[in-house]
């Protein structure tokens, strides 16, 4: 049940002319990218996904050349670095006898963000394409295609957990959102019992059963309201909480959750959204999460939003000088991901949220709504 941008990615890095174009070709089977012998003919980032055997869908990343020279050369270089960011493997392509300062430089940022790198000699003669994907395989860390649990700790066979999921203006229309799906799926999978209502129905569905269930998962934007209805020794929870221990960096969220209190008239805030979506009057990261703070604080905040997969730099965290970044739930990419996107803040020494935990710390209940993980 992967979005298509939480699929493993795999970035293609080397000089102009070094055959990254072939290559996506040749793992792909088809005519991806365009191959010349005129250099730098790739000028931006290009994706396509395949299917690895073993592994699953990934998407692989054909980036332009790391050694481009002038002024749009070297803006191009910074694209091919920036994809570094959202690699979960990196191959560098060299040829023999030129591995020089720009290899070291990719070869660098993965050592420090630790991402993984696989050396690829290309050229002195022909790519062996089984030996290849067996390589990729072995390099590709298993978290990348393969998650761990999102409740297996927690929860255990014949469970019954409740799943609130309010149907409002931006709920996909006859779909839900990908938060609740891959919980299902994940409750499916431990055999519990799982009960989907809406926040109104929850008081009716709670005494519609013979025994308190053993854990209410909610949406972030009807908190307080489901927590007023859940008794105060079923353990309360949402999709967003459950998502950000799946993706790592749990304990720095929980840290940096609670100097929302310091915050001051004034301090700038960082939102970071993994995806890109229809943004609508109840969104929860441009419209309500800015709201519930400046309640909660009753500080004038600034905040600014990076959406998508726009890299900041950590020179920006320090000359923006951001008190607090707040990342999304992250459904729709992997732990490395997420990892890289904050890590630029971690080295600056800003603390890191997220959504479900910045919000359940404005209503109230944070204490509430991570206890249950940390027994």
């Amino acid at each position: 049940m992967k979005g298509n941008e939480s699929k493993p990615r795999i970035g293609i890095f080397g000089r102009r002319n070094v055959g990254k174009s072939s290559l996506i070709n040749f793992l792909t089977g088809q005519q991806i990218a365009i191959v010349s012998d005129t250099a730098g003919t790739t000028t931006d980032p290009v994706r396509k996904s395949m299917e690895i055997g073993g592994i699953g869908p990934v998407v692989l990343i054909d980036t332009a050349g790391i050694d481009d020279e002038g002024e749009l050369g070297r803006q191009r270089v910074e694209k091919s670095m920036a994809a570094l960011a959202e690699v979960d493997l990196a191959l560098l392509l060299y040829t023999e006898g030129n591995y020089g300062e720009s290899e070291e430089n990719v070869e660098r940022w993965c050592r420090e963000h630790g991402t993984p790198i696989l050396k690829v000699l290309t050229k002195s003669a022909p790519i062996d394409k089984d030996k290849l994907i067996e390589s990729i395989k072995n390099a590709l860390p298993e978290s990348a295609y393969r998650g761990r649990s999102l409740l297996g700790d927690v929860v255990h066979q014949g469970d019954t957990v409740v799943l609130v999921t309010p149907i409002d203006s931006s709920a996909p229309e006859g779909r839900m959102i990908l938060p609740q799906v891959q919980v299902l799926r994940d409750l499916m999978d431990l055999h519990a019992r799982a009960l989907f209502c809406q926040p109104e129905e929850l008081r009716d569905t709670l005494l519609g059963l013979k025994a308190l269930p053993q854990l209410v998962v909610t949406d972030s934007q009807v908190f307080e309201r489901v927590a007023a209805a859940v008794p105060e020794e079923v353990p309360l929870t949402s999709f967003s909480v459950v998502l950000a221990r799946q993706k790592g960096l749990f304990p720095e969220y929980l840290a940096g959750t609670k100097k929302i209190a310091t915050l001051q008239d004034g301090d700038r805030v960082l939102l970071l959204e993994s995806c890109t979506h229809n943004v609508t009057c109840e969104d929860i990261g441009r419209v309500k999460l800015p709201a519930a703070l400046r309640k909660a604080t009753g500080k004038q905040l600034e905040f600014d939003i990076l959406a998508g997969s726009d890299k900041i730099l950590n020179t920006q965290f320090i000359d923006l000088n951001y008190k607090l970044v707040i990342q999304c739930g992250g459904c729709v990419i992997t732990a490395q991901q997420v990892y890289a996107r904050l890590l630029p803040a971690l080295e600056a020494g800003v603390p890191v949220s997220n959504y479900g935990l910045a919000l359940a710390w404005c209503n109230g209940i944070f204490e509430r709504a991570t206890k249950f993980f940390q027994q």
